[in-house]
């Protein structure tokens, strides 16, 4: 369906639910709402239940799609990310070998508790605040179900701040944040909207989520985004003093004292060399090999991780930038994931 049948489809679905008294609405979403979370905990659950059976997992990376879009400020194409992403990891190009030599086909490595529905929520009329709780609620069933442990793939960063909200709520207390990326996204609201994918930092902050906060990969900050860095006490890590800070920032060690570690990587942390399918494209960005530098020789107990703003609309025909993704999600899954020797 193209963009105007779309437009159209929201229109008279919108029109649809106006019809209809508030109260059905309520009760009606309120079941699309538990359908949601009912599928997500039952998959977890059942993912959780085969580890557990197979034994030896101290931590297991569990994959949850968040197709989220509709927060992003100039194109809307993450929101088709997370099969793209799951596709290439499997592509049969590679192997299912990790750099640091562990097997992605074993399950207790790499799970996957699906997708977040989010266009079907709404579709139902479902707004925002809902949204994110629904997020976060999705979160913390996978985080209950030990000894998984979310990889959220995004979708445009709004998402962060619903995933790292459950992730410190269920821990019982803050993380420290990497957070790679072109891009602060810590405005207090972006065009008016406090859940913009340029203000989830801000939203992190204010709510005490994170004890500290780095940012790694800067290159187009604001001078708001600034003022709001130094409001929050975040490190901010410029680009164009990179080689100065290179070495502090591969040889990070980090949550200690804290409840652990959360990754957030913005694909266009990377220059749009390596990853030209995002939705802003900033040259100047740092290497592949920079990212994977920085996060392999991370010191700390990576407790989440998102990857997000990868944009399949805007990628080459060969899909290179899904391939960067997924290799993201392949290390990020490496270094989550903790078998007993």
């Amino acid at each position: 369906m193209g963009s105007m049948g779309k437009m159209v489809m929201r229109f008279l679905q919108k029109r649809s639910l106006a019809t209809l008294p508030s109260h059905l609405i309520e009760k009606g979403q309120n079941r699309v709402v538990e359908a949601s979370l009912t599928l997500i905990r039952e998959r977890a659950k059942l993912k959780a239940e085969l580890v557990q059976a197979l034994g030896g997992s101290i931590a297991t990376t569990c994959l949850l799609g968040v197709p989220l879009g509709h927060n992003s400020s100039f194109l809307q194409g993450p929101a088709f990310a997370p099969p793209r992403i799951r596709e290439a990891i499997w592509c049969g190009s590679t192997n299912s070998a990790t750099e640091k030599g562990k097997e992605l086909k074993d399950p207790r490595v790499l799970s996957d508790a699906g997708d977040v529905p989010i266009q079907e929520m709404r579709d139902c009329g479902i707004e925002d605040e809902r949204l994110m709780k629904t997020v976060s609620d999705s979160v913390k069933f996978v985080m209950e179900e030990p000894p998984l442990r979310p990889l959220v793939l995004g979708g445009d960063h709004s998402i962060s701040y619903p995933v790292v909200r459950a992730v410190t709520e269920h821990l019982g207390g803050p993380v420290d944040i990497l957070h790679l990326d072109a891009h602060p996204d810590i405005y207090h609201s972006f065009e008016g909207n406090k859940y913009s994918h340029a203000s989830s930092f801000a939203r992190i902050m204010e709510g005490g989520h994170a004890r500290r906060l780095l940012q790694v990969g800067i290159r187009s900050i604001t001078k708001e985004g600034r003022e709001q860095g130094k409001r929050f006490g975040v490190e901010q890590y410029e680009m164009h003093s990179f080689i100065k800070d290179r070495d502090f920032l591969e040889n990070l060690k980090l949550g200690e004292g804290v409840k652990g570690v959360y990754i957030s990587i913005d694909v266009d942390c990377l220059d749009p060399a390596f990853a030209p399918g995002v939705s802003h494209l900033e040259p100047g960005g740092l290497s592949f090999r920079d990212v994977m530098n920085i996060v392999q020789n991370l010191q700390g107990d990576i407790v989440a991780t998102d990857v997000v703003e990868f944009n399949p609309q805007r990628d080459t025909v060969d899909g290179m930038t899904a391939m960067v993704a997924a290799k993201l999600v392949r290390e990020l899954t490496s270094k989550m994931s903790k078998l007993a020797h």
